[in-house]
């Protein structure tokens, strides 16, 4: 008989068994849920809580938003048509549009928006994060900003709603209002709509004033390279227009084609078919055009829409103006021509030119050497110093004081504070008269004079002329260290050329609806008289100076009494020469945008010889009288001999 052993038992600390311990304890533990169970209860918590509250916000908007009657087109667009003094159409923009049913439209026009603008309109519930992130990525990738990342229902919400202010707030709001688009309208409602309100330039506004400007033909008939390039202009219409740039448009035309062969809309050898394809464009080249007139229709269609606002006209507008055609194409043909044969050389780009008649009409204006390459309106906007072309209102406040042109004045170094201006030409001429300091120029006399009367005495006279800009309180003052635009200067010359009366000037004259509305007429108010007749006639002496013995040879027109005052700022960085006759007064500058110093040019050479050639040009057909001269005083006569 066997037996078997038995293991023995061994006994835990109060007598139990070792595993029993184990098995109360591992059933004390409480038992922890999975991470990835963990995780989507976090996620689905952190969904509700935004979810819910922006589902609030967005049935909010939903509520709250109006949207436009349909069928309906911006109460902007207008149709206006510019005129020059003598009644000839020079340009026209905007026109006349309707609103077009998306199921008009061309399905390349739709796919060119869509491929350029939005690929994923029709995926997304009115913002696309997935487009946002991408569009990160590349600006990331190119360090600057080439894409944007607001869909097309936002660039609506914006359009509609929004002002263009680019802040956190505006960008919640408009993602709110687009998300709020998205449960009133269809994705095609949506489409539509844009289409019909977006901006296109050229004063266009819909696709059907976008058709009708650039090609003369309505958008259902727009060919595939045409819609590509109205789609190219929804980025930067200002920037794209053809009517501004047309190999920019082309080139952009011509990436929009690319676009949407990436996005698989249109192949490749369709894509670069259509690239090289005449546009078809409308004959856009305007008489403004032809005559250099480009900044001047700018500036004149800025101020029609706000000298008419008043009446908030719908339709068609006909505008007057001052401009002179003739003249207008001496000025932008002297400007340019002088800049080509010697900018390169004195290494300036830029100038502006002003033309007015003696009650402040604009007969011709050129905001820069070229407006197709750089719209800038220099001659209004751009403020630069005016150097010596400031002394005018120096001499003139010391006439006024009592001086005389012959009244002498010390011309040698002189210390103001820690400043120690220098003539230009590093001499010094001892005891000069006033006559012949402004003639040449000087330095020191013009300081002395300024010193003498006050700094504010001096920016009084040359407001009361017609500066409005803000002018120094100090004796750099005398030296045209203020800065003011070519227009302003030009216009407070013109009371030296008429008799002595402030101007307003003016370029617009009237305007009408096309059915004879007046909305507009320009009404000069009671002539001010602001520089008496004696002084007048002593400042056009010292002035005349300055052209037949001074420093603005250049300028001198054989057979035409001409007076003005060259200006050449610090370094050469402005060059100036503002002069007239009894009949016109036109101001010229030339410089860089970028303030860089130019190649030693001075008011009397390149900016002189753009003046004469205007006014040369200017008074064809004109007949300027002599400008008044000094009353000489009468001799006591002898007394007869016994």
């Amino acid at each position: 008989m066997s037996s078997s052993r038995k293991r023995p038992v061994r006994a835990g600390p109060r007598g139990g068994s070792g595993n029993s311990r184990k098995r109360r304890t591992t059933a004390a533990r409480p038992r922890r849920r999975p991470l990835w169970k963990r995780l989507t209860r976090s996620v689905v918590a952190l969904t509700l809580l935004i979810v819910l509250p922006l589902g609030a916000a967005v049935l909010h908007k939903a509520r709250s938003i109006t949207l436009p009657p349909p069928g309906t087109v911006p109460g902007e667009t207008q149709r206006v048509d510019i005129l020059t003094s003598d009644g000839t159409l020079i340009a026209s923009r905007g026109a006349t549009t309707r609103y077009v049913p998306i199921g008009l439209l061309p399905h390349h026009l739709i796919d060119a928006v869509l491929a350029t603008e939005d690929r994923r309109f029709y995926y997304h519930p009115g913002v696309d994060p997935i487009g946002f992130a991408r569009a990160l990525v590349i600006n990331w990738r190119a360090g600057a900003v080439v894409q944007g990342g607001s869909t097309i229902t936002q660039q609506l919400a914006k359009n509609l709603f929004l002002s263009p202010d680019r802040t956190m707030t505006r960008k919640l709001d408009e993602a709110l209002i687009a998300l709020a688009l998205e449960m009133k309208l269809t994705k095609d409602e949506i489409l539509e709509l844009y289409l019909n309100r977006a901006y296109f330039g050229s004063g266009a506004y819909g696709i059907a004033a976008a058709a009708e400007v650039y090609f003369d033909r309505p958008p259902e008939d727009l060919t595939l390279q045409q819609s590509a390039m109205i789609a190219g202009l929804l980025k930067a219409p200002s920037k794209f227009a053809p009517t501004r740039d047309r190999n920019l448009a082309r080139q952009r035309s011509r990436t929009v084609l690319q676009a949407m062969a990436e996005a698989g809309v249109i192949d490749r050898r369709m894509a670069s078919g259509a690239g090289k394809k005449p546009m078809g464009l409308r004959d856009t080249t305007t008489l403004a055009e032809e005559i250099g007139a480009g900044h001047a229709i700018d500036w004149i269609f800025e101020q029609a829409a706000d000298l008419a606002a008043a009446d908030k006209p719908a339709g068609h507008l006909i505008v007057e103006t001052t401009l002179d055609r003739d003249a207008q194409r001496a000025a932008s043909e002297a400007l340019q021509a002088a800049l080509d044969e010697e900018g390169e050389k004195l290494e300036a780009s830029q100038g502006a030119v002003v033309l007015m008649e003696g009650e402040g009409q604009i007969r011709a204006l050129a905001g820069g050497r070229n407006y197709e390459t750089s719209p800038f309106n220099r001659a209004v906007k751009a403020k630069r110093q005016a150097g010596s072309a400031f002394k005018p209102f120096v001499y003139l406040t010391a006439l006024e004081a009592g001086e005389t042109p012959e009244t002498t004045v010390e011309d040698a170094p002189i210390r103001v504070g820690s400043w120690s201006p220098e003539n230009h030409d590093g001499r010094y001429r001892g005891r000069i008269t006033l006559k012949t300091a402004l003639a040449q120029s000087a330095n020191t006399p013009a300081v002395r004079l300024l010193l003498a009367t006050g700094p504010a005495a001096v920016a009084k006279t040359a407001r009361r002329l017609g500066i409005k800009s803000k002018l120094g309180r100090d004796a750099s003052l005398a030296l045209g260290t203020s800065e003011v635009t070519p227009l302003e200067l030009t216009a407070a010359y013109v009371p030296f050329s008429n008799g002595g009366y402030r101007v307003t000037p003016h370029i617009v004259s009237r305007i009408a609806t096309a059915d004879g509305v007046e909305l507009y007429r320009y009404r000069p108010s009671a002539p001010k008289l602001v520089i008496r007749g004696d002084v007048l006639a002593e400042m056009t002496d010292m002035l005349r100076a300055v052209v037949t013995d001074g420093t603005a040879k250049r300028a001198r027109i054989d057979g035409l009494d001409v007076a003005g005052k060259t200006g050449t700022s610090q370094a050469y960085r402005d060059a100036w020469f503002v002069g007239y006759s009894s009949a016109l007064t036109a101001g010229v500058w030339i410089g860089n945008d970028d303030g860089r110093p130019m190649h030693k040019v001075m008011g009397g050479g390149l900016p002189a010889k753009v003046w004469r050639d205007l006014m040369i040009a200017a008074h064809r057909g004109i007949l300027a009288d002599p400008l008044p001269e000094r009353a000489t005083e009468p001799q006591p006569s002898e007394e007869p001999r016994e």
